[in-house]
């Protein structure tokens, strides 16, 4: 099958899944969309044009943003190791549909950088979110729309738990994320531990050298891992890749992976927030958790999370071959989920 078929035949089991779901906030589902051309697979920025930069708490951010000033806000989160890249598709969907989207580069990835060299280079889970309330500060957004994968889902989820006055709803990728050190103290059935390879190789320095020597190689088995059935191309990656060039990339992927672990500490002006988050606090603001039907990594059940969203919530389940990073393996899925839960909020 050519791969123009297999990205159309995506795009409309996709927007069925949303179909049978829509009707959990109300809203009518959208028809299905023509197929489009994909995006040109040029480098960094190609797919949006030239990137914002603004200071915002230790970073200076390098952000996409898109559409209508006065539009509602919605703030999409990429995950580990992928880059703004995986929204390349949901952007120009949800900018004609009337919103403002921001899209950061995550602290450690692309041109986003810290303002001095003596901040401590952290990845522990409540920095990440408070990057992202300080973003919104700095950009004067009072209220957003937030929508994320991997490391981003966590943080939209943190955002949504901790912070509902800034949040209007959330789309979260594999659901409820939030994490806590002392849950993580719990070993898991070998199998399940197995998963989580990566994680022990990041424990050890031979783990961190190894990460800094081949982090394109190993960005991409953690593609083909985790999203089985996407055929990305060469010219794809290497555009996400190059984001994993920044300076900091290595040293805050290894601390949030060894922080989650108790092998590095945190930070203690964020003590606090890791207790909040250490007692699984729900979310209230209304939301749709997404997954897809052929998710490689590790990654829970819906119905062990699903009654931490204690406000409007619906859940769907992507099919076709869709994997990891599902807004860019079903951009009309994921950009679907937004508009609804917004327009349902």
């Amino acid at each position: 099958m050519s791969d123009t078929l297999v990205h159309s035949r995506r795009r409309l089991l996709s927007v069925a899944a949303g179909t049978l779901a829509a009707a959990s906030f109300g809203i009518a589902a959208p028809a299905a969309a023509e197929p489009k051309p994909a995006p040109a697979k040029a480098g960094v920025g190609a797919a949006f044009g030239p990137l914002d930069h603004i200071v915002a708490g230790p970073l200076n951010v390098a952000y996409v943003d898109a559409g209508p000033k006065a539009g509602p806000v919605v703030i999409l989160l990429h995950g580990w190791p992928y880059d703004i890249h995986a929204f390349a598709e949901v952007v120009p969907i949800l900018v004609g549909s009337g919103y403002r989207i921001v899209v950061p580069y995550l602290r450690g990835y692309g041109d986003t950088r810290f303002l001095s060299s003596d901040t401590i280079r952290n990845g522990q889970q409540a920095a990440l979110a408070v990057d992202i309330i300080d973003l919104m500060d700095a950009l004067k957004i009072e209220r957003a729309h937030l929508a994320g994968f991997d490391w981003g889902a966590r943080t939209a989820d943190i955002i949504a738990a901790l912070w509902p006055q800034r949040c209007l709803s959330l789309v979260s990728v594999s659901g409820y994320l939030i994490g806590s050190q002392a849950a993580n103290e719990t070993p898991l059935p070998p199998k399940a531990e197995l998963q989580w390879w990566y994680q022990y190789y990041f424990a050890t320095e031979r783990g961190r050298a190894g990460y800094d020597k081949y982090r394109a190689e190993f960005a991409r088995l953690i593609w083909q891992l985790a999203s089985p059935h996407w055929a990305f191309d060469d010219a794809t990656f290497a555009r996400s890749a190059a984001a994993f060039d920044n300076p900091d990339h290595v040293a805050i992927s290894i601390h949030n992976y060894r922080w989650r672990l108790g092998l590095a500490e945190g930070e203690a002006k964020y003590d606090d927030l890791e207790r909040k988050l250490s007692a699984f606090p729900a979310v209230t603001v209304p939301t749709i958790t997404l997954e897809g039907d052929a998710n490689g990594a590790p990654h829970p059940p819906p119905a062990s999370y699903a009654k931490k969203f204690t406000g409007k919530y619906a859940h769907r389940l992507i099919t076709g071959g869709i994997g990891h990073n599902l807004p860019q393996e079903a951009p009309q899925a994921f950009a679907t989920a937004i508009i609804d839960v917004a327009g349902g909020g």
